[in-house]
Formats: C-alpha cells, sequence, structure tokens
C-alpha cells in the first residue's frame, strides 16, 4: 500500500495546490510590499522629520536584522511543535507591525515598529516555503513554490503604484501619505489569517515527524478531496527536531553553507539595490522628482523584473534549480561590473537602465527565487523549516548589511567601486551554489538521500 508521501508526490496538478499557493503567497505579498515600500516611504518621511543619514539607514534596514530572529526562531518552532501552529502567527504579527508603523509620532517608535514588523516577515519566509514545497507533487514543486515567491513581484509592483496613487492620484498630504504607505500592509495579511489556520497539517511533517501515518493520510485526504488510504503502519519512534544534531551533521552543514550562502550574497546585492534605488536615482540626476522616481521604480520592476519571475517559474522543473541559479549570479556579475568599470554609462540614461535592469531580470530569474525554493527541499522534513529559517536568516543578514552600507559605500567610494564590489559579490553565489544537490524531479524523501551521498563525494574529493 502507498505510502501518503507517495500520494501527495503523484498527485496531479490542481485546485488544491493553487489553493495552497494563494494561502502562502498573499502572506509573501505582504512580505514584499512591507519590506520595499519602507524605501518610497523614507523619501517622504525624511524631509519631514528631518532624518540624518544614520537615521534613513537604520529605518530602512531594522526591519531586515529582525527578520533574520523571525526565521531563525519561527523555522525551529515549526519543525519542534509543527507548521500549522504558527502560520497565522506570524501574518498576525505583520498586521500589528503595520498597523502600528501607521500611526508612528515619532523616529523610534516606527524603529520599535518596523522590528516588530520584520520579525512576521521573517517567520513568514521558512513556513510559506515549506508548507508549499511539502504538499507539492515532484514534478510541479519548483513551479508551485517558485509561484508563492514570484507574489514578491507583485508586492514589488504594488509598493510604487500605491505611492503614485496618493501623491500624484489622490494628492494626499505627504505626513498622511506615508502613514497610508505602510498601513496598507495590513490588509492582504488579515485577508489569509482565517484561511491559513484552516490548511491542515502538513501531512508528511504529521507522518515523518510526530509519527501519525493515520493522521497524514486523512489530512492528505482532506487536502487532495479525495480518499487516500492508510498504509496500517504508524512509526513508534518519531523524526526528533534535535538542534545539535543538525549542527553535528556534516551533510546538513555543508548544505546550510551552499543555501544560506547564496541567500547572504544575493540580498546584500539586492536589497542594497531596490530599497536604495530612489537614492541611486537621485545620485544620477537631483533633477527628477518624487514621483518621477517612482515611476522609474516601477518601470524598472515592470520591464524586467516581472518577466524574469514568469521565467523562472515557466523553466525551474524544466532545467532545475542550480542552472538558474548559475546563471543569474553570473548574468548579476557581469551586469553590475559593466556598470563599474564604464563610467560613461552613469551619464546615458537609457543605457544604464537597460544594464541595470538587466541586473533585475537575472537577479529574478536566478537566485532571487532559487535561494527561496532550494531549502524547502534539500533538508530532511524534521529539519526542514530549520534549515530553510537560518538560510532566510542569513540571507536576510546580508540584506540588512547591503541596505545599510549601500548608501554610505555610494557616497564614500561612488558609483563605480560600488557597482565593482557588488559584481564580485555576485560572481561568489557560484561557488556557493556549487556544492548543493539539485532536486529537480525529484520526491522530497529521495532528496535528502541524493543529498547524503553529493555530500559524501564533495567531502572526500575535498580531504584527497
Amino acid at each position: 500500500m502507498k505510502k501518503v508521501e507517495d500520494y501527495l508526490d503523484n498527485a496531479s496538478l490542481g485546485r488544491q495546490h493553487f489553493k495552497a499557493m494563494f494561502v502562502s503567497g498573499m502572506g509573501f505579498f505582504t512580505d514584499a510590499y512591507d519590506l520595499f515600500i519602507i524605501g518610497v516611504a523614507i523619501s517622504v518621511i525624511a524631509p519631514i522629520w528631518h532624518l540624518t543619514s544614520l537615521e534613513t539607514g537604520l529605518l530602512g534596514s531594522v526591519s531586515l536584522i529582525s527578520a533574520l530572529l523571525g526565521s531563525v526562531i519561527f523555522g525551529r518552532i515549526a519543525d519542534k511543535m509543527g507548521r500549522k501552529k504558527v502560520y497565522g502567527i506570524e501574518a498576525m504579527i505583520m498586521v500589528i507591525g503595520a498597523l502600528l508603523s501607521a500611526v508612528s509620532p515619532n523616529f523610534i517608535w516606527l524603529l520599535l515598529s518596523r522590528f516588530f514588523l520584520g520579525v512576521g516577515i521573517g517567520g513568514d519566509y521558512p513556513v510559506s516555503a515549506v508548507i508549499m514545497s511539502e504538499y507539492a507533487n515532484k514534478k510541479d514543486r519548483g513551479k508551485l513554490v517558485g509561484l508563492v515567491f514570484s507574489m514578491q513581484a507583485l508586492g514589488l509592483i504594488a509598493g510604487p503604484l500605491v505611492a503614485l496613487g496618493l501623491l500624484v492620484g489622490l494628492n494626499v498630504p505627504h505626513d498622511m501619505a506615508w502613514r497610508l504607505m505602510l498601513g496598507l500592509g495590513a490588509i492582504p495579511s488579515m485577508m489569509v489569517i482565517y484561511l491559513r489556520r484552516k490548511l491542515p497539517e502538513s501531512p508528511r511533517y504529521t507522518a515523518q515527524v510526530l509519527g501519525d501515518s493515520k493522521k497524514a493520510a486523512m489530512d492528505a485526504g482532506r487536502f487532495m478531496k479525495k480518499e487516500v488510504a492508510f498504509n496500517g503502519v504508524s512509526s513508534k519512534n518519531k523524526n526528533r527536531s534535535n538542534l545539535a544534531g543538525f549542527f553535528k551533521n556534516k551533510k546538513l552543514l555543508i548544505t546550510l553553507f551552499g543555501t544560506a550562502g547564496s541567500w547572504f550574497l544575493l540580498d546584500y546585492a539586492y536589497y542594497g539595490n531596490t530599497i536604495s534605488t530612489p537614492i541611486l536615482l537621485n545620485s544620477l540626476t537631483t533633477s527628477l522628482t518624487l514621483e518621477t522616481k517612482l515611476l522609474y521604480t516601477l518601470l524598472i520592476f515592470v520591464i524586467f523584473a516581472l518577466p524574469g519571475y514568469i521565467l523562472s517559474i515557466f523553466l525551474i522543473d524544466k532545467i532545475g534549480r542550480k542552472t538558474i541559479q548559475t546563471t543569474g549570479f553570473i548574468m548579476m556579475g557581469i551586469s553590475f561590473l559593466i556598470l563599474g568599470i564604464f563610467p560613461g554609462i552613469l551619464k546615458q540614461t537609457a543605457l544604464f537602465f537597460v544594464i541595470y535592469g538587466m541586473s533585475y531580470l537575472f537577479t529574478e530569474f536566478g537566485p532571487n527565487t532559487t535561494t527561496f525554493i532550494l531549502p524547502s527541499e534539500l533538508f530532511p522534513t524534521e529539519y526542514r523549516t530549520t534549515g530553510h529559517g537560518f538560510s532566510a536568516g542569513i540571507g536576510k543578514a546580508g540584506a540588512f548589511l547591503g541596505t545599510l552600507l549601500f548608501p554610505i559605500v555610494i557616497s564614500t567610494v561612488g558609483f563605480n567601486i560600488t557597482f565593482v564590489i557588488i559584481s564580485l559579490i555576485s560572481f561568489a553565489g557560484v561557488i556557493t551554489t556549487f556544492v548543493l544537490t539539485e532536486p529537480k524531479g525529484e520526491s522530497l524523501e529521495d532528496i535528502a538521500e541524493l543529498s547524503k551521498s553529493s555530500t559524501k563525494r564533495l567531502v572526500s574529493e575535498s580531504v584527497a
């Protein structure tokens, strides 16, 4: 008799998968909106509150460092207590954090609200990715987890659209506009809190970690809207998620080096660029109004970033995660290197936007998508949200540093050296990708064995 994992692996792509994708993806839409809208809001707040460069840097990056904490904490809890137990909690934290940000009377209040918000955002990363990965069939798993992540694209586009609508369309006063920008981030999280609580616990977690195959079969049947036969065997020995065991396991540590290292390098380059795009445009020319900078930012996302997400979704289960990630890092590095070694490009606005935009295309059709997907596949069930949480958290450490240092580095060494540095960081991502196992088309249970044998080979080769 088939195991519940076999039913999930071989299920036809259907409505239930897209429902789970929507429930997970709307949270991630909020993550992206909340993280990136602050760059626009800062442009409005800074002259009103007379913020210093240090305060601006802290305000733009504080959610990223607290996202590190949220990723690690909630990732760990979800392996110890179950995915379902924490799946609505981080969404509620995001709602409260967005609303507190909107009513901030001063800088300290806003800074603390953004910190609180970041904890919820960080917690959403491992749980959303892993729930989708564990419910997905093996043929379409990359596409489904990629669709969850692609909601970031809509969040990126929604931010400038909301800002333009408030500032230009409705002519809302600036002090009210930034509050609405930040407060509106609470709405999508409110929409999915109930749906998240109704989603059954991951049957893989129930069967493999809790050792209750009967309940796993029932939950899988509820999810797939069909009867899933119980195989009559429930494990008496539960797979305990022991943190000490995680860090003593060489296989898991090498995998973590690949997933977390790639995510750290990607986020350093990506978040520094994206959140600081208005600052970047202002440095190119001081003649642009805030509204024009928002329009340019929107165009970059729509013309370059969105197609990158779409390409990833369509091709990830065909050509593989590692191929896309490696290609993306290389093309990002080339784009940034061109901007760094040819100073004249900065004076040619159209050419600059094409090359700068290409970096976004290959970020999305590249490591920005795959670094979210790979940790949800490469770790065993009892450590899956832990591994993803550590990977996302270390990634957010890179995002924090990139966002904090990007404006400082530009003002210190100029555009060209800044882009050369980011280029080298992008090329380094190829190295961290090399140690990972390709999970395309494999069941999550087989991937753990593939990763184990691959790791043994890498270790033996390094010793030799």
